[in-house]
Protein backbone atom coordinates (compact mmCIF):
# COMPACT_ATOMS: atom_id res chain seq x y z
CA UNK A 1 0.00 0.00 0.00
CA UNK A 2 1.62 3.04 -1.27
CA UNK A 3 0.87 6.18 0.63
CA UNK A 4 -0.46 8.53 -1.82
CA UNK A 5 -1.97 11.10 0.17
CA UNK A 6 0.42 13.94 1.66
CA UNK A 7 -1.20 14.33 5.03
CA UNK A 8 -1.44 10.54 5.51
CA UNK A 9 2.08 10.16 4.88
CA UNK A 10 3.05 13.32 6.74
CA UNK A 11 1.76 11.61 9.55
CA UNK A 12 3.40 8.59 9.12
CA UNK A 13 6.49 10.30 8.88
CA UNK A 14 6.31 11.92 12.37
CA UNK A 15 5.07 8.77 13.88
CA UNK A 16 8.12 6.36 12.74
CA UNK A 17 10.13 9.73 13.95
CA UNK A 18 8.91 9.45 17.22
CA UNK A 19 9.43 5.67 17.14
CA UNK A 20 12.99 6.16 16.11
CA UNK A 21 13.64 8.60 18.96
CA UNK A 22 12.33 6.16 21.52
CA UNK A 23 14.15 3.75 19.89
CA UNK A 24 17.72 5.62 20.30
CA UNK A 25 16.34 7.13 23.57
CA UNK A 26 16.14 2.86 24.88
CA UNK A 27 19.28 2.30 23.62
CA UNK A 28 20.99 4.92 25.23
CA UNK A 29 19.26 3.86 28.88
CA UNK A 30 20.13 0.10 28.10
CA UNK A 31 23.80 0.94 27.75
CA UNK A 32 23.82 3.17 30.86
CA UNK A 33 22.58 1.08 32.65
CA UNK A 34 24.10 -2.34 31.84
CA UNK A 35 27.14 -0.10 32.84
CA UNK A 36 25.86 -0.21 36.62
CA UNK A 37 27.17 -2.95 38.03
CA UNK A 38 24.37 -3.32 40.37
CA UNK A 39 21.81 -2.85 37.43
CA UNK A 40 18.30 -4.39 37.24
CA UNK A 41 18.52 -7.06 35.14
CA UNK A 42 14.95 -7.26 34.67
CA UNK A 43 14.62 -3.92 33.51
CA UNK A 44 17.35 -4.53 30.94
CA UNK A 45 15.30 -7.19 29.90
CA UNK A 46 12.00 -5.36 29.53
CA UNK A 47 13.76 -2.31 27.72
CA UNK A 48 14.93 -4.67 25.35
CA UNK A 49 11.67 -5.78 24.59
CA UNK A 50 10.38 -2.52 23.74
CA UNK A 51 13.15 -1.85 21.68
CA UNK A 52 12.11 -5.00 19.46
CA UNK A 53 9.03 -4.01 19.54
CA UNK A 54 9.73 -0.20 18.13
CA UNK A 55 12.26 -2.33 15.55
CA UNK A 56 9.41 -3.86 14.10
CA UNK A 57 6.73 -1.12 14.41
CA UNK A 58 9.85 1.12 12.67
CA UNK A 59 9.89 -1.19 9.87
CA UNK A 60 6.37 -2.03 9.06
CA UNK A 61 5.85 2.13 8.93
CA UNK A 62 8.86 2.29 6.69
CA UNK A 63 7.68 -0.61 4.38
CA UNK A 64 4.50 1.48 3.90
CA UNK A 65 5.99 4.90 2.74
CA UNK A 66 8.32 2.67 0.35
CA UNK A 67 6.86 -0.21 -0.53
CA UNK A 68 9.09 -2.72 -2.52
CA UNK A 69 7.94 -2.94 -6.21
CA UNK A 70 7.46 -5.90 -7.72
CA UNK A 71 8.12 -6.76 -11.37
Amino acid sequence: MALSDPDLRQQFEARLFELKLEHRDLDIAIHRLALDPLHDELAIKRMKRRKLLLKDQIASIERQLDPDIVA
